[in-house]
């Protein structure tokens, strides 16, 4: 074992993180009121990241998504880094494409050649950020840089000095904003982060607020979300500037905390979000401003983002990252609005159904088991959010009959679907989609092949009109039989006719329900009929379909019949 490493043996490979010493905490006790100020860098952050950065056309068609969608502040490229993001912002602006009420932002290292080239990009822009960052952990300041920490806050005043001559000297103060980021400020000693952000803001001078940004990025996720909240709110209540400054935050994803922490560093004063949508970024990503906004718009707050439109959104965004979204994000998954347990989609049906009671009970329109949202708040539809597998109970495979296809099964005959649905399901191994489940009804239910069929059927003039007479051309076991029968009704009297057949085993009705598909004058008619055979009084169901009502009730007990005789 060589010297260095029994060195590092004498210390633990991981720590806890030390708290921060918050007197008095109140970010815990408070609650989000307003949305904050968003910015998007998904063209800088989150494009500099993906393993093929986007070209000139898919950035430019990024950037008019991201202004649909609603932000007024963009990061829109490094262009002292890249001649393909210098030549964007040229772009931009040259070409007037950024609107009135828009800032886009550009990010540069605290080196006077590359702010130079920043200055110079930016030449002619109507509104804009120039974002400088400046690392000021120790495990920066010291190991990479080799600095001092008076080195590290020095080369933060002097890069902001050398901005703001360049500004100066090419007329463009009343046009651009500042902003700085202390890079790893969640791996920084606190007060050594607010003594470097109070000598660069003191360095710019006095402004406005909106004019000055001091962004306090959780570069690499090492602290629990709690702890980010806590240092905000410490930094804030040292920081001497707070009239003079927007507070900015800026997390990452390395342990699954991206949202939780801005959500609480939002609790904890922060006034301004950077992140990506889908959380593309270094490594794990950045925060998710897609699922961020729209937890904020789960809880009634006005966020000013537009996700009405996701499935456009999703398709912009990984045509441009070439990842695609997975299938269980919150908001933008394929199966987020889906049930594939029987219980929960038991539970859909009867809260979509309740929801006028759900909205007196609980005072909210949108209130309904397992649906964290209204799916048509992202532009997707709730009519189809039951899927079917082998795992599902009955109520899901009845509700997507009623919802996509107006076949209204009577609660009695649900068991049955649902063993239909089950069988089907674990032969293919997979789920089963509307349209099979469709077929699957029909062939199982509607046009059952049997020993059973009807050959011709009519009703018969009767003198007493509380007497239904019917005549049948009737055949069973391939033989056809001329049967005739009365009763109260059309149905008893085929009961009646079909008993006359002695190939036809002992059975009652027990269930008959009827209904219309459909409203216009040529809508059929559809009748759900169950007979329980007398030899084990085991119960089929069978369902009939026909312009005549009384045809499809007869059909839909012959139909019945037909599957009692192969079970």
């Amino acid at each position: 074992m060589n010297e260095a490493y029994k060195q590092m043996s004498k210390y633990p490979k991981y720590v806890y993180p030390e708290k921060i010493s918050v007197k008095d905490r109140k970010w815990p006790d408070r609650i989000l009121k307003k949305a904050p100020i968003w910015c998007s860098v998904d063209l800088r952050d989150g494009n500099q990241a993906l393993p093929i950065p986007m070209n000139p056309e898919e950035k430019l068609n990024y950037f008019k998504l991201l202004l649909k969608v609603g932000f007024k502040e963009i990061e829109v490229g490094f262009p002292s880094a890249s001649q393909d993001d210098f030549i964007f912002v040229r772009k931009l602006i040259e070409e007037d494409l950024i609107p009135e009420d828009v800032r886009i932002s550009v990010l540069t290292q605290a080196r006077e050649p590359l702010i130079a080239k920043t200055v110079e990009a930016l030449k002619g822009v109507k509104k804009a950020i120039l974002h400088l960052y400046v690392a000021t952990s120790d495990l920066h300041g010291k190991l990479v840089f080799k600095k001092s920490r008076k080195e590290v806050c020095d080369m933060a005043v002097d890069g902001t000095e050398i901005v703001k001559r360049y500004i100066a000297d090419n007329g463009m103060c009343d046009n651009i904003a500042y902003e700085f980021s202390a890079e790893e400020f969640t791996d920084s000693d606190i007060d050594f982060a607010i003594e470097v952000c109070s000598a660069v803001k003191k360095s710019w001078g006095e402004c406005r607020k909106e004019d000055f940004i001091v962004n306090l990025p959780a570069t690499v996720e090492r602290r629990p979300p709690y702890q980010y909240a806590d240092m905000i709110e410490y930094f804030i209540s040292k920081y001497p500037y707070p009239d003079q400054t927007l507070v900015s935050i800026h997390a990452h994803n390395d342990q699954g905390c991206a949202v939780a922490a801005s959500e609480m560093a939002l609790l904890a004063g922060a006034e301004r979000v950077e992140g990506t949508l889908f959380g593309h970024g270094e490594r794990t990503g950045n925060v998710d401003l897609i699922t961020l906004s729209m937890n904020l718009h789960s809880r009634g707050i006005e966020t000013e983002l537009d996700f009405s439109d996701i499935n456009n959104i999703i398709r912009v965004v990984e045509e441009a990252s070439r990842i695609p979204v997975h299938e269980r994000h919150p908001y933008a998954g394929n199966l987020v609005f889906t049930a594939f347990s029987g219980s929960h989609q038991d539970a859909i049906m009867k809260g979509i159904a309740a929801r006028d009671q759900a909205a007196e009970h609980f005072g909210q329109t949108w209130k309904v088991p397992y649906l964290h949202i209204d799916p048509s708040d992202v532009g997707r539809e709730y009519e189809r959010l039951i899927r079917i597998n082998s795992q599902s109970g009955k109520g899901g495979a009845a509700y997507i009959l009623e919802h996509d296809f107006g076949y209204l099964t009577p609660k009695g005959m649900h068991p049955e679907i649902g063993y239909m649905v089950q069988r089907i399901a674990e032969s293919k191994g997979l789920e089963v989609d509307s349209h099979e489940l469709l077929e699957a009804f029909k062939k199982e239910f509607l046009n059952v092949i049997g020993p059973f069929k009807i050959m011709k059927f009519e009703r018969l003039p009767s003198d007493d009109q509380n007497i239904v007479k019917v005549h049948m051309i009737f055949k069973a076991f391939d033989k056809e039989y001329d049967i005739s029968g009365t009763g109260n009704g059309p149905i008893s009297a085929a009961v009646k006719a079909f008993k006359t057949v002695d190939k036809v085993f002992g059975f009652v009705l027990d269930d008959f329900i009827e209904q219309s598909l459909g409203h216009s004058a040529d809508a059929k008619a559809i009748a759900y009929v169950a007979v329980k055979r007398t030899s084990d009084n085991r119960r089929f169901y069978g369902a009939g379909e026909h312009v005549n009502i009384d045809k499809a009730a007869v059909y839909a007990v012959v139909a019945a019949l037909n599957r009692a005789a192969a079970l």
